[in-house]
């Protein structure tokens, strides 16, 4: 496998880093595990998660159980793992501090995250969506100190727009503050509203982007065809996603899932793996997350990396989306 620098960074990591997300939500604990054993022997060595993710919160329950399930699969094989998550988001809904960017709350979240995970240092801690309430030189400042204890090697951050990084990397510049070094935006054939800014700026300022929901929440999965219902045990037929995706739900969508598909049976590969192949072929990509629910699909997306995309494919698959982003 190919690997690529972390932004600015020397730290080699895997073209797919493996997401979390679903893990003791959708994905139980022993097949979770398998993936990561699998991952590992496949050669991926970039794992994503958040402090918060687990099973479904139920008045504040809930979160932290993926950590925990990281901290014992990689028992004795930290060393070979880049191991990334994530502060912000709410961990106790009851308590109004415990959530943000504020020094409190992440220097706080960062020891939880260490406990939980079973390792004395964060290789990637990033801040999961910007908190326009609290100054960034705030959470700059707290982040900078975790760096110079050694409780966390980089930093990074998730859903920011391109100013409000330029922001965070200007202050860091002016207080002499470690920069965060890495981005994860929402990008895929479907959803390429970061190429206007976000990713010219990110190479510029060597800033390294780790492109989540390369399949746009499934929909470009190959599962969905038109004037068929969905499968039952897909993103789409569980209320939480189809809502939130029903934006992308219409008769547009189709012709250019059929469009894709074309490409993909031309190249003998899957459309999942057609397109996150498209996502790691794009400019300062430094990896495509992937968020497999089973190791059926695991094994599929891994198989993206051998998907080989001419200038002529490129071509073709832009004017089959750019209209549609």
């Amino acid at each position: 496998m190919k690997y690529n620098s972390l932004g600015r960074t020397g730290v080699q990591v895997s073209p797919l880093c493996l997401g979390t997300m679903n893990f003791t939500y959708r994905t139980q604990e022993d097949d979770a595990m398998a993936m990561l054993d699998r991952a590992i022997d496949a050669g991926i060595n970039f794992i994503d998660t958040a402090n918060f993710y687990g099973q479904p919160a139920n008045g504040g329950k809930g979160q932290g159980l993926c950590e925990t399930l990281l901290g014992k699969a990689f028992q004795g094989k930290r060393n070979q793992v880049v191991l990334a998550t994530k502060f912000v988001a709410p961990m106790d809904w009851t308590n109004p501090n415990a959530r943000g960017g504020s020094r409190r709350h992440l220097i706080q979240q960062c020891e939880a995250s260490l406990k939980r995970l079973n390792t004395d240092h964060i290789d990637l801690y990033q801040m999961h969506h910007p908190c326009p309430d609290i100054p960034i030189d705030e959470t700059l400042r707290a982040l900078d100190d975790l760096v110079k204890s050694g409780k966390v090697r980089y930093i990074g951050t998730s859903s920011f727009a391109a100013w409000q990084l330029m922001e965070a990397v200007s202050v860091s510049e002016k207080y002499l503050l470690n920069r965060f070094i890495s981005e994860q935006p929402r990008y895929n054939l479907l959803a390429r509203h970061i190429e206007s800014e976000l990713l010219p700026m990110a190479e510029k300022y060597g800033i390294g982007i780790m492109a989540y929901a390369p399949l746009q929440g499934g929909l470009l999965s190959g599962k969905y065809h038109r004037d068929q219902p969905h499968p039952d045990d897909s993103r789409l037929a569980d209320s939480i996603w189809g809502d939130w995706a029903i934006g992308y739900h219409h008769d547009r969508i189709y012709d250019v899932l059929e469009g894709l598909q074309k490409i993909a049976t031309e190249k003998n590969c899957s459309l999942s793996q057609l397109a996150i192949a498209w996502v790691i072929h794009q400019p300062a990509v430094v990896t495509s997350i992937i968020g497999p629910r089973t190791m059926a699909q695991f094994e599929d997306n891994l198989d993206a990396i051998k998907v080989e995309l001419t200038e002529e494919d490129l071509k073709q698959m832009d004017e089959l989306t750019q209209p549609v982003s």
